[in-house]
């Protein structure tokens, strides 16, 4: 990749018509949501976090599934300058955003033009009837109040598939997108960050992170904390 400063990134942005970005966690630590991974995330002093985010464990023991699904939630995070431009920049050019974050930031800022790849935590229905169940009611206990059925957030968890629709919007906003920004993200979860594959060889990537990540593509890297770029586009 090809190091850049940072106006040159804001230029870069500023001046592209169409414009996709593929965002991750670390978009939504400057709001107080930590991200997996790292020495201060989710999974840290977890014994196979991943198995905790499983269906078979959403199965086969529900209370150890809800006891951790319910230290995802950050009810009170509100979003932070990153989403706030992102939705900004709508209103202005054509703006999509394919996001692995489940924590619904992105929409809460007004982002209208968004893939929720991985699902949306504040999404929740009950898995016996089907009905629509506010995150709060979920929060207060799993089981449904009405039929007794559990209830589940409408988030991709380890051992399922991903949603056709989501996957298809994915691929047409890429493809279509004359600038790809990848921000707050390690870049290694799949399919995820097979979605550059799509991109066309025309496409300018532009990868905003703290740390660098591994691209079979020509792109341009900002070594930067995104909040401090995203304050002067």
């Amino acid at each position: 990749m090809e190091e850049i400063d940072d106006q040159t990134a804001i230029d870069l942005i500023n001046e592209t018509k169409i414009v996709t970005f593929l965002t991750g966690a670390g978009i939504s630590t400057a709001s107080g949501v930590p991200d997996y991974r790292s020495l201060s995330g989710i999974y840290q002093g977890f014994d196979q976090p991943e198995y905790l985010l499983s269906h078979t464990c959403m199965l086969q023991e529900p209370e150890k599934f809800y006891s951790f699904v319910k230290t995802l939630y950050h009810p009170k995070a509100k979003p932070n300058i990153i989403h706030k431009k992102i939705a900004d920049l709508e209103k202005v050019k054509t703006t999509w955003v394919i996001s692995q974050n489940i924590d619904g930031l992105h929409a809460k800022a007004g982002s209208q033009h968004l893939v929720n790849f991985h699902g949306n935590l504040y999404d929740c229905y009950c898995r016996k009837c089907g009905k629509t169940v506010t995150a709060n009611e979920y929060l207060i206990s799993d089981q449904h109040n009405r039929c007794g059925g559990q209830i589940r957030p409408n988030i991709v968890l380890y051992e399922e598939g991903l949603d056709e629709q989501a996957i298809e919007k994915s691929i047409q906003t890429v493809t279509q997108a004359e600038l790809l920004i990848i921000v707050g993200t390690s870049f290694q979860v799949h399919p995820f960050c097979d979605l550059i594959h799509y991109a066309s060889p025309e496409t300018k990537i532009l990868v905003i992170n703290q740390t660098p990540i591994q691209i079979d593509r020509q792109a341009y890297f900002l070594q930067e904390n995104a909040v401090k770029i995203f304050e002067n586009i």
